[in-house]
């Protein structure tokens, strides 16, 4: 790989991020879904998560080859200082750091929200994502057995928590990922 860069995702990468994520859809248990959403569902999707929560990309010589972002964890006003991540890269990507690379971003913009506690589902087995999971500092909350039923089997799902320190005392409000200024981006995703 040479230099890579990350950045916001925009409208005009979703046809490259469901490149990435169609592999896991049509080929494994990782995502539960058991269709390819169209480009219009999937831009849609990127949109309706990014107006409250960040979508990064990580780019190699202008291609996208891995994404990571968060939406939120529940819809009732007091989880709105929680949130759920999820990660996936290109085939090619893994294996060289590049997640931890997106997930300090992620979680960097994260608090800048306010978000505190950030959950991360995967389906099990799946020991790339529980050992990276582990070593980024989330802990584990359990595993929902056989909840999702794909390939002609159930599949258990396994959940994991990590805290991000913020002030002491009461939450600061949360900020609608669009509210973080352009200096902000700045200086956790570089120029």
């Amino acid at each position: 790989m040479s230099a890579i860069t990350y950045r916001v995702a925009r409208e005009e990468d979703a046809s490259a991020i469901l490149e990435i994520y169609s592999p896991f859809i049509l080929q494994t248990a990782v995502s539960f879904e058991t269709e390819v959403p169209t480009l219009g569902e999937f831009r849609a999707r990127m949109a309706s998560i990014m107006q409250t929560h960040p979508w990064l990309v990580a780019e190699d010589s202008g291609r996208i080859i891995g994404y990571a972002y968060s939406n939120p964890h529940r819809a009732r006003a007091a989880y709105q200082w929680s949130a759920e991540s999820s990660i996936y890269l290109s085939e090619s990507a893994r294996g060289k750091g590049l997640a931890r690379e997106l997930y300090d971003r992620l979680f960097t913009l994260l608090r800048l929200q306010g978000i505190r506690m950030v959950m991360a589902g995967a389906t099990l087995p799946n020991p790339a994502s529980e050992k990276f999971h582990l070593r980024y500092g989330f802990q584990t909350v359990g595993v929902y057995p056989r909840v999702g039923y794909k390939f002609e089997a159930w599949h258990d799902v396994g959940w994991w928590y990590k805290e991000i320190p913020q002030q002491p005392g009461g939450p600061t409000p949360f900020r609608a990922f669009p509210e973080l200024s352009s200096e902000e981006l700045i200086q956790v995703l570089g120029g």
